[in-house]
């Protein structure tokens, strides 16, 4: 009777894929959030008076609270404890206060407010503030699904399941690409800042819709805390046996390198499509919103190849190399059309596709399943450090490395403020003057930091790969456990 019931649930792929279904979308809307500003820099720069160190520390803060509170840390520890059904809802409830907190700084807090504390702005602050929180609750959220996905799908399709719910984390962040540009120009910032807030109130409600079915299968397959052993349960010294993990480093490192290589991209890819390869402003989100339109369409391609064939550290070896020559060809600046652009991104999107498709399906080989929380948590954590910390020296290194165009913005936003002219009147003197004088960014020198990321990348997926042929994880076999027919006596 037992058997019969998990096989209604677990063992049935359309309520696999349902599940699948209902979490993917609720990622779909932290992801479109996380992006929700990313096309915007020359438009906060104008409304604003934001620098390039601004953005870069905004963009940058989704990892202040995940990495120096190790509030990731926590979660994932909590996580292990209490399970992924309260875990989700819990996570997207801290996603959205953090989202009110960004809303807020952009509505109603005067630009030109001074914090008072390190020369920051008080909505920079604010925004800051509130970005940090709700990346609290994305990578809370984040580690939780892909536990959920582990817990329906192993031995069955996990890397092409996992592949599909990083297509619509993808498909978000593509939206968000694409379209805040023109929300911004149809409403505001405010307007798209709340826009993107209300839709992860409906990511809320169908995380609510899984924990009816979480109940189900853990009822079915009679599954309580109370009958676990000690060896079973999630314990704090399991901290000490993932992080003396050779395998765990390699993954966690590679992970941390290729994602700081491709998110602040997405930060400052629009700025670089303006000022490189001569893309107007309105349009400067679309050519960057390519990549997850790739990823979303060859993530769960590539996820499939891994369940049915096998080749995992192979597969992210290839998409660390590719993403190299992507970088090169952003980098060096006699290639500078648009079908250089193109082809940049095409590689991107690729490499993008290839290296996850197969990385976070890797994790539960290397990691025990009762550690998997933790792990993730723990992967997330590193994978913050990089999040947080290249945007923010992104844009630091650009200011530096282009002193007369601050030089110029800078004094010519003083000379406006000081005529009594409002922040939009400003606005559109910056535009006027930006055009008259010329300004632009030179980034050749702020790029050699991708360059660099990306060798490093391609140096940890081949120590992956050598690892793994030394300890047997297995990462080069197919996920699918093929179930052997047993003979009747």
């Amino acid at each position: 009777m037992t058997d019969k019931l998990i096989k209604s649930m677990r063992e049935s792929a359309a309520m696999r894929w349902l599940v699948l279904t209902i979490v993917a979308v609720s990622m779909l809307t932290l992801y479109l959030f996380q992006e929700i500003i990313s096309p915007l820099k020359p438009m906060l720069e104008k409304a604003y008076g934001w620098s390039s160190s601004d953005f870069g520390l905004v963009t940058g803060a989704y990892g202040w609270l995940n990495v120096f509170l190790l509030m990731l840390v926590l979660v994932g520890i909590l996580l292990d404890k209490i399970g992924v059904r309260i875990s989700a809802i819990f996570a997207m409830f801290i996603a959205f206060s953090g989202a009110l907190i960004k809303w807020y700084a952009f509505k109603y807090i005067d630009p030109s407010l001074e914090l008072g504390i390190f020369g920051l702005k008080t909505q920079v602050a604010i925004a800051g503030l509130g970005f940090s929180i709700f990346g609290v609750g994305t990578e809370y959220a984040g580690i939780t699904v892909s536990k959920i996905i582990v817990k329906w799908f192993k031995g069955k399709e996990m890397a092409l399941a996992m592949g599909m719910e990083m297509a619509f984390a993808r498909l978000g962040s593509f939206l968000a690409l694409l379209f805040a540009p023109i929300i911004v120009a149809k409403l505001s910032i405010p307007g798209n800042v709340l826009l993107g807030t209300g839709l992860l109130l409906f990511g809320m409600l169908l995380f609510i819709i899984y924990f009816f079915f979480d109940v189900k299968i853990d009822k079915q397959e009679g599954y309580s805390k109370a009958t676990l052993t000690d060896d079973e349960k999630f314990q704090l010294s399991d901290i000490k046996l993932i992080i003396t993990n050779k395998g765990f480093w390699y993954i966690a490192l590679l992970c941390v390198l290729f994602y700081s290589a491709v998110f602040p991209f997405y930060k400052f890819g629009p700025d670089l499509m303006v000022n490189k390869f001569g893309i107007a402003e309105s349009k400067a989100g679309q050519i960057p919103s390519l990549i997850p339109l790739f990823t979303i369409l060859l993530t769960p391609v590539f996820g499939f190849f891994y369940d049915k064939k096998g080749k995992g550290a192979s597969i992210m070896y290839l998409g660390a190399a590719l993403i190299i020559i992507a970088h090169l060809i952003l980098w060096v600046p006699t290639f500078n059309t648009i079908g250089f652009a193109l082809v940049a991104i095409a590689f991107l999107g690729i490499a993008f596709s290839l290296v996850p498709s197969a990385m976070w399906a890797s994790v539960p080989k290397i990691i025990p399943e009762k550690q998997l929380g933790t792990a993730f948590a723990l992967i997330f954590w590193i994978q913050n450090w990089g999040l947080m910390g290249i945007p923010t020296l992104l844009g630091k290194v650009l200011d530096k490395t282009n002193p007369e165009t601050v030089q110029k913005i800078d004094e010519a936003r003083k000379e406006f403020a000081a005529m009594g002219l409002t922040n939009e009147q400003i606005a559109d003197k910056m535009a006027e003057f930006k055009i008259a004088e010329n300004i632009s960014w030179d980034y050749s020198k702020t790029w050699l930091i991708f360059i660099v990321l990306t060798i490093l990348s391609l140096l940890l997926a081949f120590l992956l790969k050598r690892e793994d042929r030394i300890k047997g994880y297995g990462l080069e076999k197919p996920n699918i456990v093929q179930k052997t027919e047993e003979k009747p006596e």
